[in-house]
């Protein structure tokens, strides 16, 4: 079921795991119907983790901190682990100083790294047959 209102951030799914990414700064209104967007997705498709790439954003301001929290949780209580990825070390600094934390939220320096955590990355060429489950 597609909401009659989307947040047009993209959710791509690999098979129990969703990828997603912020590709701009998030506004309030953007920031809530994407949080409705996942969760739900979440739910429909049974996923078990969830990367989201925040690597493109410059700013990471207390609400958008406190969606990402909130959406960790909630996706905890729907069985999928939630990794933050691709923190640049500007916002992370800015979060540090401003004493906001991201209190349960698993982060990654990329996104490779997180979709890895959760099963997903390269096959060992030993196994592969020659064939990558993920580009380099």
């Amino acid at each position: 079921m597609t909401s009659p209102r989307s947040a047009g951030v993209p959710i791509i799914r690999l098979g129990d795991v969703l990828l997603t990414g912020l590709l701009d700064d998030l506004d309030d209104k953007t920031a809530l119907l994407f949080t409705e967007e996942l969760t739900e997705r979440i739910a429909a498709v049974g996923a078990r983790g969830v990367v989201v790439d925040i690597s493109r954003l410059e700013i990471v301001d207390s609400f958008v901190a406190r969606v990402l929290t909130e959406l960790a949780g909630t996706g905890r209580l729907l069985g999928a682990d939630l990794i933050v990825a691709g923190m640049r070390p500007a916002v992370a600094i800015t979060l540090c100083g401003l004493g906001v934390g991201l209190t349960g939220v698993q982060t990654a320096l990329n996104a490779e790294q997180a979709l890895a955590r959760l099963g997903w990355g390269p096959v060992p060429p030993a196994t592969s047959g020659g064939r990558r489950h993920a580009a380099r």
